[in-house]
């Protein structure tokens, strides 16, 4: 009878089940008791058509064997298996919860394993049901607690990485091509979003892209920085995957690029407008006539590596320049041509992230909304300067020896900005500050 009884626990926590609903489909493989551990946080970009089995490893293992959980609007248990047992890292439980229609976002079980899961995946598929279905809802609400409450690593594959930056490319009209968006930068199939969604640390202010290399995707995502840049004032940058690559970015901001090189020609892409132009933004933008975004060549910055097993090729996402493995690559286009050229390390950002440690000064309220006071512990101060992470100084105030300063930033985008001050006895101190 015990024997009996231990075997039927058995089954219980190790097979897997179905249970189908009206709106949504639910796929359960592993422990049904919740693990109640904290993730060790951290975020996957899959650039589609195959997973990358090291890149999932890396997903895997900072879920600290806790519970599994992957959203998709399409498809079915694929993941279940392969999450559980044959990648080789032990989790506790894999839970695959199909939407079938939007109503499934405010459905009490799904809320409350979104409430539970050390680790989300978002599936590829459509990224407009993505978006459509969870946007402004529960299920958006619970991944972002899930990443600042209990360091969920987050991820997600074609589709699925396409939602993960705070600037995304909706499909609401369905997808658009490199040449239909030169020739025609305002075409109807290019919905870009920055309305609140998912809320991930080093993604603010990134647009993302996928399939790179099936097809040509860096003319289109080039538009897309233009437009960001163009209609909503954000000097937007860009993560793009090849298919079958993958960037695995730490919560120190340093990103591993995995991949089949050199087996594969496989590659990640970061790319930024030019810091060092006066002006940068395109000199033609607009509806029905193509785009010229020149500036001589070097109207974009992108820095090409390739994805390796091991992941040891990295990309500094503190200051989107220090990097190593790849090269820097000179991005334009010219009457709706698009071109590439070799490159030289950009030197954008003057700050080094050693200053953003001193505490000499204080920034209040921090994050900041409206305005916020520079306190500086005494000191006087003969001017301050605030840049953005692409090193391009926003804000220039000088005035007779103070020590309290106060500053509007209610007209800035959202995202990390570097205050930097000068004393009278001449002391460069920077500060970081976040514009919510």
């Amino acid at each position: 009878m015990i024997l009996n009884r231990l075997l039927a626990i058995l089954f219980l926590c190790c097979s897997g089940w179905i249970s189908a609903q009206t709106n949504y489909t639910s796929y359960f493989t592993g422990n049904p008791a919740d693990a109640e551990v904290i993730g060790d946080g951290g975020t996957v970009l899959m650039g589609g058509a195959g997973e990358n089995d090291p890149a999932m490893v890396w997903f895997l293992e900072r879920a600290n064997g806790g519970d599994v959980l992957v959203l998709r609007a399409s498809g079915a248990d694929g993941y279940n298996d392969y999450f559980y047992s044959e990648l080789g890292v032990t989790v506790n439980s894999v839970e695959t919860i199909v939407f079938n229609d939007w109503t499934a976002a405010s459905e009490p079980y799904v809320l409350d394993k979104i409430n539970r899961a050390e680790a989300i995946w978002f599936a590829g598929g459509d990224q407009w049901d993505y978006v459509s279905y969870w946007r402004g809802t529960g299920v958006a609400t619970g991944i972002n607690n899930a990443i600042s409450e209990r360091g969920a690593v987050v991820g997600g594959i074609s589709a699925g990485m396409a939602i993960l930056g705070s600037i995304y490319f909706t499909a609401e009209n369905g997808t658009v091509t490199s040449d239909q968006a030169t020739a025609n930068p305002y075409h109807p199939n290019i919905t870009l979003s920055g309305a609140p969604f998912l809320d991930i640390e080093y993604l603010t202010g990134v647009i993302t892209d996928t399939h790179y290399d099936d097809p040509d995707r860096r003319a289109r995502h080039s538009v897309f920085l233009a437009r960001a840049m163009v209609d909503m004032g954000v000097n937007a940058r860009g993560i793009a995957c090849d298919e079958f690559t993958a960037v695995c970015i730490a919560p120190d901001g340093i990103a591993r690029i995995f991949g089949e090189y050199p087996s594969f020609d496989d590659n990640v892409y970061f790319i930024h407008s030019n810091c060092n132009l006066e002006v940068p933004g395109p000199e033609v933008i607009g509806d029905g006539s193509p785009i010229t975004w020149n500036r001589g060549g070097e109207a974009l910055y992108a820095y090409r590596v390739k994805g390796t097993e091991t992941g040891e090729h990295t990309f500094d996402l503190n200051d989107w320049q220090t990097a190593s493995g790849g090269e820097w690559l000179n991005w334009s286009i010219d009457e709706g041509v698009f071109n590439e050229a070799p490159g030289s390390d950009p030197a954008c950002n003057p700050l080094s992230v050693d200053e953003f440690e001193q505490a000499n000064i204080s920034l209040f309220p921090n994050p900041v909304q409206d305005q916020f006071q520079l306190l500086t512990n005494g000191l006087d101060i003969k001017s301050m300067a605030v840049y953005n992470q692409l090193g391009q100084q926003i804000f220039q105030n000088e005035q007779s020896s103070s020590t309290n300063w106060t500053a509007d930033a209610s007209t800035w985008s959202a995202g990390t900005y570097y205050v930097r001050v000068e004393t009278l006895r001449g002391e460069i101190l920077i500060k970081k500050i976040i514009k919510q």
